[in-house]
C-alpha cells in the first residue's frame, strides 16, 4: 500500500485533514495504527485548548424502556453541530451505554465503544475532530420496580435525540389505555410547565428563599405597611410554590383543574405519580 493510499485509509479512519494524516504517516514509518495514536495523542492537545468555551447547544438522548429510562445531556458549541452525523452517532451510542451503567458518568466515561476505544478518549478524537467543545452534562436513570416509565420529546433532532426530554414515573397496577394516555400527557404537561418538584414541600429550600428574597425586596420598595407587606408576601410565595409543584399546577390540557384534580378524576386507586425528570438543552 503506498503513502497516499495510507493517508486516505487513515482520513477515512479518524476524519482528520489531508496534512495531518500526512505528517501521521511519515512519524509512525508507515504503520496505520501507531498514526492513529498519533493523531489522537495530537487531539488531545487540540481538544484541550477548546474545552475553555463555552458550550451551550447540543442534545438530549433518552434510552431504555418502560421499566428502566434514562436520560443524557451532551452539550456543544453551535447548533451546526448538534445536527453533525458523527456527533448524533456518538451521542447515540453514548445514550445506550449510559443506560446500560445507570449514568454513572465516571464509570461510563471509561466505558469501551464499539470501536473498542473508550468514550473519554472517543470525545476527545470527536472534539478534534469538529473543532468544537464537547462535553456530557447532567444525566438520569428513572427505575423503579413497581413503576412504569413514559416519556416525551421535544424538538427532536433525529430519533431518541432532541432539546428537551422528560420521563415521568406512575406506580399502578392498571396497565390501562386510560393510564397510557395520562402517562403520555402528563410527560407533556411537566415539558411545557416545567415544575420544580412534586409537590411544594419538595422545592428546594434555596430556591424558595431566593424566591423570597425577591418578594421581600420588591415589597420593601413599594412603601405598603409592614403587617399588609406581610400578608402580600405570604400570597405570593403560597402562588409561588403552587404554581411550581406539578400536583397543584394548572393541568395544560384543561387549565381550569389542577393536576391532582386529573388524578382524582382517573378513579384508579393506586395510582401515583413517582417522580419526574425534566431536561432542556440550555437551562
Amino acid at each position: 500500500m503506498s503513502d497516499i493510499e495510507k493517508v486516505k485509509k487513515l482520513r477515512d479512519a479518524t476524519g482528520a485533514g489531508f496534512k495531518d494524516c500526512n505528517l501521521a504517516i511519515k512519524e509512525s514509518g508507515g504503520d496505520l495504527d501507531k498514526a492513529v495514536e498519533i493523531l489522537r495523542v495530537k487531539g488531545i492537545s487540540k481538544a484541550s485548548k477548546k474545552m475553555s468555551r463555552d458550550a451551550k447547544e447540543g442534545v438530549v438522548a433518552i434510552s431504555g424502556d418502560e421499566k428502566k429510562t434514562s436520560v443524557i445531556e451532551v452539550n456543544c458549541e453551535t447548533d451546526f453541530v448538534a445536527k453533525n452525523d458523527n456527533f448524533i452517532n456518538f451521542v447515540k451510542e453514548l445514550s445506550e451505554l449510559n443506560n446500560q451503567n445507570d449514568s454513572n458518568v465516571e464509570k461510563l466515561k471509561k466505558i469501551k465503544m464499539k470501536n473498542d476505544i473508550s468514550v473519554e478518549e472517543n470525545l476527545v478524537t470527536l472534539i478534534a475532530k469538529i473543532g468544537e467543545k464537547i462535553t456530557i452534562g447532567k444525566t438520569k436513570t428513572i427505575s423503579n420496580s413497581s413503576t412504569v416509565n413514559y416519556q416525551y420529546l421535544h424538538t427532536v433532532v433525529k430519533d431518541n435525540l432532541a432539546k428537551l426530554a422528560v420521563i415521568v414515573s406512575l406506580e399502578t397496577k392498571d396497565n390501562s389505555d386510560t393510564v397510557k394516555t395520562f402517562g403520555k400527557q402528563l410527560s407533556m404537561h411537566i415539558a411545557a410547565s416545567n415544575p420544580l418538584a412534586l409537590e411544594s414541600s419538595l422545592i428546594d429550600k434555596a430556591i424558595i428563599d431566593k424566591e423570597q428574597e425577591l418578594v421581600t425586596e420588591e415589597l420593601k420598595n413599594s412603601g405598603k405597611p409592614e403587617e399588609i407587606a406581610k400578608k402580600i408576601s405570604l400570597g405570593k410565595m403560597n402562588k409561588f410554590k403552587e404554581e411550581n409543584a406539578l400536583l397543584t399546577q394548572a393541568w395544560v390540557m384543561e387549565p381550569k383543574k389542577k393536576v391532582q384534580d386529573i388524578v382524582e378524576e382517573l378513579s384508579i386507586a393506586d395510582l401515583k405519580i413517582k417522580e419526574f425528570y425534566r431536561i432542556k438543552i440550555g437551562e
